[in-house]
């Protein structure tokens, strides 16, 4: 698998960084994974966005999801492509996306997108590639994705926080793309819902990944601190989601 940074940025783009979302792509299939702000413009400066097989979507917020409805645009009204295409969103998510866009009924907007709720320990499979689906902690409801393909394995966090199941989500993987949004010590003052990048680090050695790629990190945060904070958990490689970077899993 290929996997492409396509944004990083927590909670807003910036001028140089779109929020969150990436492209896989192995073999004949692709598919965007998180569709954060700015980030379909960067997908379309690389593929045919109606060439895609799937989309997944960690959770609602908007820096993960907002540019599917760029992707709705493009399909519906523009040069299109082969639909509909499989969204594969968390629990209560259809409805939401469904209100924004004042879809009901025999609205295109179902003609487009098949939406498909995924809930913990949910599996599917796209193409080439095997999704499965680890429920999270976090402020909405948020899925962990786990890709397999060709005996390689992809994890990627979404945004949580230390709860059920953040332990065991990195297991084996050879990639773990991890949000890593703060830095320093946890304290009861910690924001609940977001990893620092020890934490980030030590999820990444708990489970013997290959490798950790450390995404979301705050514009508030030194990308550099949030490498060596999380390098002194993990002995493994540790590398900075930046935009454009492609890694080879």
């Amino acid at each position: 698998m290929r996997l492409t940074v396509l944004g990083s940025a927590a909670g807003a783009p910036t001028r140089t960084n779109p929020a969150s979302g990436y492209l896989v792509e192995h073999g004949e299939t692709s598919m965007w994974m998180d569709c954060g702000t700015g980030t379909f413009m960067e997908l379309a400066a690389r593929v045919d966005p109606g060439t895609l097989d799937a989309v997944v979507i960690s959770h609602v917020h908007v820096d993960h999801c907002s540019d599917l409805f760029g992707l709705f645009g493009y399909l519906a009204y523009g040069r299109s492509g082969t639909v509909p295409i499989k969204v594969f969103v968390p629990t209560g998510a259809t409805d939401r996306f469904a209100d924004f866009a004042g879809a009901t009924g025999e609205h295109v907007f179902f003609h487009v997108f098949d939406f498909i709720e995924v809930d913990d320990g949910d599996v599917a499979q796209v193409g080439e590639i095997q999704l499965s689906f680890t429920g999270l902690k976090h402020a909405v409801p948020n899925n962990a994705v786990r890709l397999d393909a060709d005996g390689r394995t992809l994890v990627y966090s979404g945004d949580c926080g230390l709860g059920r199941g953040i332990m065991e989500i990195a297991d084996g993987a050879d990639l773990f793309l991890c949000e890593a949004t703060m830095i320093g010590e946890r304290t009861a003052q910690t924001y609940e819902f977001h990893l620092t990048a020890g934490e980030a680090g030590r999820i990444a050695a708990w489970g013997g990944a290959g490798r950790l790629v450390l995404t979301h990190v705050s514009h508030l945060v030194d990308v550099d601190e949030a490498i060596a904070e999380a390098s002194e958990r993990f002995e493994g490689p540790v590398t900075y989601a930046a935009p454009g970077s492609e890694f080879d899993v």
